[in-house]
């Protein structure tokens, strides 16, 4: 690990791993739920948006599928979501019980101006990278994240 200010023993390097790839998604994170706030969103709202992208309309339990969490914590985040206008809910034509969530026209306008705010955060985190060693991070992290999904699975 040149030019990185933890210095590590060989056999802690694996234990290290997931500690610094936790620390470096929170840090992001943090970044980005700033930055974000300026135009009134969340990070935690971020995949409700890229789900609902392009006009998609979807229920509750899709969408709690696809970000990967708990319906209580989806409907909490959507109740929410409802309230400051980013979204709106409409009856599902297939399921009486159940309700088709979009953006709203003022969460689609936030879309681009949330995605540079994103990208203008990778461009930090990757800043003095060579483009073989992004493509090699996102290859490694891509490896990292397969293997605990296996784990779950498992």
């Amino acid at each position: 690990m040149k030019n990185s200010p933890i210095q590590l023993a060989s056999w802690e390097t694996e234990v290290v791993a997931s500690k610094l790839i936790s620390q470096a998604a929170r840090a992001l994170a943090r970044l980005s739920d700033a930055r974000l706030k300026d135009l009134g969103l969340a990070i935690g709202q971020l995949p409700v948006f890229v789900a609902l992208k392009d006009g998609a309309q979807l229920s509750q339990k899709e969408l709690a599928r696809i970000a990967g969490v708990e319906q209580p914590s989806m409907a909490q985040l959507l109740a929410r979501m409802e309230r400051d206008g980013l979204i709106h809910r409409e009856p599902d034509p297939a399921d009486g019980r159940s309700s088709l969530i979009s953006l709203s026209d003022s969460a689609t306008a936030l879309q681009a101006p949330a995605r540079e705010i994103l990208f203008q955060g990778n461009r930090e985190a990757l800043a003095g990278f060579e483009q073989a060693e992004i493509d090699q991070l996102v290859s490694l992290l891509g490896r990292v994240i397969a293997n605990v999904a296996s784990s779950e699975a498992g």
